[in-house]
């Protein structure tokens, strides 16, 4: 089979915002979601940097049963999900007559790990961790609660693809409705955001750690880049199929035509050129698309001085004197982590449909990698048909996604 996969539904969670409302006027007026948080200071961390987003209060959407049951990420990845499906108008009558899956990107619950792990040690009884730890702390916590709240009853499967994780939830529901082997699917990723999820990672010393002013922290592709700021929430996407969206009457945003994937099988944490080149072409090839069809890229760059590097010379590979615009939304986020690669798809989707590139902020000079890329160093107002975006992660993952405007 070879059905056409469309986005019928977006919801997001973000430093950028709580709405796609709000996103779209952040990404438009390069606004930065980056604060310092002293408390990671305090807790011994070399930069003390972050996107941040409040924790929601649920308890008047969640019964205690279900609330005992969730950690932070999966907070998230609720209030994401509740936004997604109302925009998509499925409700839960469809949802509870319909097989509709769910494929989504996590890959740490830290917070809920050390907690429950505290009160063993103090007190020497596992018995007083209480009835929901147990289904926070594994890696599949957002698909186990989420999947049993709303009642889904097609694929359940939890994507751990480090900061490629929301990037392959995409694109493997993609290829399952593709094939026929599912209508409908809800994906995306999660990311906690707390001083124990990123402390080990703030210990290789990759972040960011000019705290003067944290909004100018960010700096993908300029020359002066000293390192990536973490961040997080949570993004979700309803996919499903053509012929389905058409029959219930939904929404239809956009239209997922390739998918593309491949492992750097090197070292297991810098990037290469190779892989990411492989990854773009591929997507490219299976949506049946020559280079010059990208109007857009968003671009995985994390303000990383190898990883940029690479990422430019894979691009200039694959598109050369056809470079698209090119920018990286990271640059006002951080780095979302495993929820990067589906944030990202609905930041250039917001792009699409309002005929604007978000600029690629805090970028004022270009090494000889940077140069050779277009850059939006600014907004700019224009027409987007078709995006690729990039997310990349730690064991040398590499996700690629094509995009398309609903004909």
């Amino acid at each position: 089979m070879n059905n056409r996969v469309v986005i019928t539904g977006m919801g997001i969670y973000s430093c950028l915002g709580l709405s796609l409302e709000e996103v779209k006027e952040s990404l438009y007026q390069g606004k930065s979601g980056i604060v310092a948080d002293l408390e990671r200071k305090e807790f011994g961390f070399q930069s003390c940097l972050t996107g941040m987003v409040p924790r929601p209060d649920l308890k008047d959407k969640l019964t205690r049963r279900q609330r005992i049951s969730i950690g932070e990420e999966t907070e998230y990845a609720y209030m994401a999900t509740v936004e997604a499906l109302e925009n998509a108008k499925m409700t839960q009558e469809y949802i509870d007559a319909n097989e509709v899956g769910m494929l989504y990107g996590n890959d740490s619950v830290s917070r809920s790990i050390i907690e429950a792990t505290d009160i063993i040690r103090e007190k020497k009884d596992t018995s007083l961790v209480g009835s929901g730890a147990i289904f926070k702390s594994m890696n599949s916590t957002v698909n186990m609660n989420l999947s049993t709240i709303f009642r889904l009853r097609g694929i359940n499967i939890a994507i751990s693809a480090a900061c490629a994780s929301g990037s392959h939830s995409i694109g493997l529901a993609y290829f399952l409705i593709k094939n026929g082997l599912q209508e409908a699917i809800v994906c995306g990723g999660a990311q906690e955001i707390n001083k124990y999820a990123m402390s080990t990672f703030d210990g290789l010393g990759v972040f960011a750690s000019d705290e003067g002013d944290p909004t100018k922290a960010s700096k993908p592709f300029d020359a002066a880049r000293g390192g990536l700021i973490p961040s997080g929430g949570a993004a979700t996407l309803i996919l499903e199929s053509y012929e389905s969206a058409v029959k219930r009457g939904a929404p239809i945003i956009a239209e997922v035509v390739g998918y593309g994937f491949s492992s750097n099988g090197g070292h297991i944490s810098t990037p290469n050129v190779e892989g990411p080149s492989i990854a773009m072409q591929r997507a490219l090839d299976d949506a049946g698309l020559p280079a010059d069809a990208i109007d857009y890229i968003n671009a995985h760059a994390t303000s990383t001085p190898v990883g940029d590097a690479n990422e430019a010379k894979a691009i200039f590979n694959v598109f050369g004197e056809n470079m698209p615009l090119v920018s990286s939304t990271k640059s006002m986020t951080g780095h979302e982590c495993w929820m990067a690669g589906a944030s990202e798809i609905i930041y250039s989707t917001i792009m699409m449909q309002n005929s604007f590139v978000a600029p690629n902020i805090n970028f004022e000079s270009p090494d000889d990698n940077s140069a050779k890329l277009n850059l939006a160093t600014t907004t700019v107002n224009k027409k987007i048909d078709i995006f690729l975006s990039n997310s990349f992660g730690f064991g040398g993952t590499n996700s690629a996604l094509v995009v398309k405007k609903i004909e």
